[in-house]
């Protein structure tokens, strides 16, 4: 596939070739479906062979990053399809040392937060809006459950995770979640990117990278797996699972059972 032929996400090669910018281009949700999803595997796995590379940049068109993951293809009999490709993602930024910033605006929920909690650097516009909302479809977000422990600390982890409530740009960065809240997002990020990531060695960048993602990396690749099994095996087989993804598409309230 080569950059033309992608269709829900926009690459670009900027700062002389040395930043690789992935956009994701189906406004104004930006959902991430299997689709797309597999279009952002396929250009993190092909900037991992860019040597000249200093960053990646995962940015939005539109005045939202992005509502999150397909609730169409979490029903229970796509969920682990999805699943797999969602994870198959993470696994390629795992595997990929290139650093990795997200600029971001307006809603970034669910799927669509987890993607950016899983980049070095997080710019975002006073606009901007974190949260994990998967818990009101009675499931759980496999990723954030894995990373923002890690990120923010156990107990503000469990508020998003256990709450699905949403948190601004300045929450966010007191959190240490969020590396620069600016109104001009692309300044703030001009600015990381030429006084700290343009003048260094991309080689260097790649080998501090792995270093200082050493045990996160491997951590987080363990519980990722772990993760999808507890949601296809036994989430899904829940009746709320399924209950809670049926009543959303159909746009009515819930009806839990318990069980």
């Amino acid at each position: 596939m080569s950059d033309a032929e992608f269709e829900k996400i926009e690459v670009a090669r900027t700062h002389d070739e040395r930043v690789l910018r992935v956009t994701l281009a189906t406004p104004p949700a930006n959902i991430l479906d299997r689709q797309t999803l597999g279009e952002i595997a396929t250009a993190v796995d092909r900037a991992a062979a860019q040597p000249e590379l200093r960053a990646i940049v995962f940015a939005a068109a539109g005045k939202h990053f992005s509502f999150g993951a397909s609730v169409e293809e979490h029903r229970k009999e796509a969920a682990p399809a999805m699943i797999r490709s969602f994870h198959a993602v993470f696994k390629k930024l795992l595997a990929c040392p290139v650093p990795t910033i997200a600029v971001v605006r307006g809603q970034c929920l669910g799927g669509g937060m987890e993607l950016v909690t899983f980049c070095n650097f997080i710019i975002a516009e006073p606009s901007a809006r974190f949260g994990q909302p998967e818990i009101v479809l009675a499931v759980f977000p496999p990723v954030a459950a894995a990373v923002l422990p890690r990120l923010v600390g156990q107990a503000r982890a469990d508020d998003l995770i256990l709450t699905g409530r949403v948190i601004d740009a300045e929450t966010a960065k007191q959190w240490g979640l969020v590396f620069a809240v600016g109104d001009d997002a692309e300044a703030e990020l001009e600015g990381l990117l030429s006084e700290h990531l343009l003048p260094k060695s991309a080689i260097a960048l790649r080998f501090a990278n792995r270093a200082g993602r050493a045990q996160w990396n491997v951590a987080v690749a363990a519980e990722l797996d772990a993760m999808e099994k507890l949601y296809v095996e036994e989430l899904m087989a829940t009746e709320d699972a399924v209950e809670g993804i049926e009543s959303f598409l159909a746009k009515r309230s819930p009806e839990w059972k318990d069980r």
